[in-house]
């Protein structure tokens, strides 16, 4: 009997492999419909206080689990919130 693990292992390799080539920290295929990118319909539908903690609680959530899943993956995921933080902040104060 295969386990739980392996199967989830299997399919994140599947996935790996379609998405061979693709930069999925800055640029996920997945989170961009028609033109607009997730995140942006995020931070237009929440207040600058709420986006912030959106970019905090992502942030801490892929540096909680770099070591359990993602590896590298995650804490480049984990920068790129805070990047993108850092960036509505900067955006906030102008």
């Amino acid at each position: 009997m295969t386990s739980y693990k392996n199967i989830m292992e299997k399919i994140e390799q599947e996935a790996k492999e379609a998405y061979a080539g693709v930069d999925m920290v800055n640029n996920p295929p997945h989170y961009n419909e028609a033109g607009i990118e997730c995140i942006d319909a995020i931070q237009a539908a929440l207040t600058p206080i709420e986006f912030r903690g959106y970019c905090k609680g992502n942030n801490l959530k892929y540096t909680w689990r770099e070591r359990y899943k993602g590896k590298d993956e995650d804490l480049r995921k984990a920068a790129w919130y805070l990047d993108r933080l850092f960036k509505s902040m900067d955006h906030d104060e102008s």
